[in-house]
């Protein structure tokens, strides 16, 4: 990984070895039924083993995205997610915080009144005209992945031309961060979309070139936990995906990835402690 900062609140944080992001559904429905937190108590214990297993940030989200899944209207969306927040506070005051929305009005009110800190968009600014310019007006950092259509028709966009998936993901997430910049939004993250309009063929080529993102000159996220690339491939049940995330986790690393976004906090913290070790070694 390459040492990189984000703006949380106003105030530098730096980040020099692999970063862990910790996925929190606060869903009935996300793909993976072990990552589902439907009360208070239930929040709270997830948080503080997150907290205990070494995650750098918590990305907290109240609508799947999964493939073929039907969004929830804003006010459900921000029923679920505010008393997640503050149970999640309650254990975790510090600890810097994203949502996962493609909403504008639900992030705007997340960070404004709710203590999130960074804006998580799995459109990169297409589910919502206002994106752009709510996360220039915030200041917030901004998770930037790509898709093709909604949740519920993206797999009907895999087809990326003579060029090939690697290139146009490319061009389109440069163009997009071009439109950023124009807007004084500098403070970027990039994720490739696993599982989000491509084809698990298409998925590994991205991870075989992941390391051309580097050109983009900004934080690279990778988010393949026990997604389907794996679970197809491998003829296995979600639940019994967690060692071969681990195994991707460390090769996405080698290929320059930055952050992890996972379900299973310590393992990819072991990953990533251990990676860090090969290098010093």
């Amino acid at each position: 990984m390459t040492p990189f900062s984000l703006n949380i609140n106003g105030r530098l944080v730096c980040y020099t070895r692999p970063v862990v992001m910790g996925i929190l559904n606060v869903t009935p429905d996300s793909f993976y039924s072990g990552s589902r937190c439907c009360n208070r108590g239930e929040v709270t214990a997830v948080v503080r083993d997150m907290l205990e297993n070494g995650v750098d940030i918590i990305d907290i989200g109240a609508c799947s995205t999964r493939p073929g899944s039907q969004s929830v209207s804003p006010a459900e969306e921000l029923r679920r997610l505010e008393p997640a927040i503050e149970a999640l506070r309650s254990v975790a005051p510090d600890v810097p915080l994203s949502v996962d929305t493609f909403r504008a009005d639900v992030a705007r009110e997340l960070v404004r009144n709710h203590t999130v800190n960074i804006i998580n968009d799995i459109s990169g600014g297409s589910l919502d005209k206002e994106m752009f310019e709510t996360v220039a007006d915030l200041n917030v950092p901004y998770i930037l992945m790509h898709t093709r259509g909604t949740p519920e028709t993206m797999q009907q966009f895999t087809d990326y031309g003579p060029r090939g998936v690697t290139a146009s993901v490319l061009d389109d997430l440069a163009c997009r961060l071009n439109q950023l910049a124009l807007l004084g939004v500098n403070d970027v993250i990039i994720d490739p979309g696993f599982g989000f309009a491509k084809t698990p063929e298409q998925n590994f080529t991205l991870m075989r070139d992941l390391g051309v993102f580097r050109e983009l000159r900004m934080p690279l996220l990778v988010g393949m936990s026990r997604k389907s690339m794996i679970t197809r491939t491998l003829g296995i049940a979600t639940d019994q995906a967690l060692a071969a995330t681990t195994a991707l986790n460390a090769y996405a690393l080698d290929r320059g990835a930055d952050i992890l976004r996972v379900h299973d906090v310590k393992e990819a913290r072991q990953a990533a402690d251990l990676y860090c070790n090969i290098l010093k070694s």
